[in-house]
C-alpha cells in the first residue's frame, strides 16, 4: 500500500496556483487546534468554508500525526528551537492539497487493525477517505525530511461551492 504513497504530488502547473498559505507549527499537542484555526480562516478567505469539515479532518490527522510519530525524542521540551512541523495549504482552480512538513525520514505507516473502536492507529485511513488522494515524499536540498500530503477536488463553474451545494435539491 505505501509504495504508490511515496511519489510526490499529481502534476499541478505552478501558474496555475490561485492561493497559497502556511504556518509553523510548534512541538505540542496544541498545535492541532492552532492548525484547525488556520484551516478555517484561510478556507473561509478563499470562499472555500464549504469544505471545511473534511479538510479539517485530514489537516488534523495529519498534523497529529507528524507531531506523534516524526518529531525527534524531546522535541517538545526545547522550546527555542523552529517549530519543526509546517503546515501548507494551496489553491488550484479545481483542487485544493493541504501538505504539512516535518523533520523526519520515516515513511508514513498505515497501521493495520480490525479493532474500530481504538482511539488511535486509523488516522491514515481517515486521510484516505475523505480525501481524494494523498502520498508523501522526501524532502531535497538544504530541507531535510518530508512532506505527506492529501489533495481535494473542487468543483467548478457555474453552481459550484457552497452555494450551489444544495440547489435543485
Amino acid at each position: 500500500m505505501l509504495e504508490p504513497l511515496r511519489q510526490g504530488l499529481p502534476p499541478l502547473d505552478p501558474a496555475a496556483v490561485s492561493n497559497a498559505a502556511s504556518c509553523a507549527l510548534p512541538a505540542r499537542y496544541e498545535a492541532v487546534r492552532e492548525a484547525r484555526q488556520f484551516t478555517r480562516r484561510t478556507l473561509d478567505q478563499w470562499e472555500l468554508g464549504h469544505r471545511f469539515d473534511d479538510v479539517c479532518l485530514v489537516v488534523s490527522e495529519l498534523v497529529t500525526n507528524a507531531l506523534r510519530h516524526a518529531l525527534p525524542a524531546g522535541a517538545q521540551r526545547i522550546p527555542e528551537q523552529a517549530p519543526p512541523v509546517r503546515l501548507h495549504l494551496m489553491r488550484w482552480t479545481e483542487r485544493l492539497v493541504c501538505a504539512v512538513r516535518d523533520p523526519s525520514h520515516d515513511s508514513p505507516v498505515a497501521r493495520d487493525s480490525d479493532d474500530f473502536s481504538a482511539e488511535s492507529g486509523r488516522g491514515l485511513f481517515l486521510v484516505d477517505s475523505f480525501s481524494d488522494s494523498w502520498g508523501w515524499h522526501p524532502l531535497a536540498g538544504a530541507l531535510s525530511g518530508k512532506v505527506v500530503w492529501a489533495l481535494f477536488r473542487l468543483p467548478t463553474g457555474p453552481g459550484a461551492g457552497a452555494a450551489g451545494a444544495g440547489a435543485g435539491d
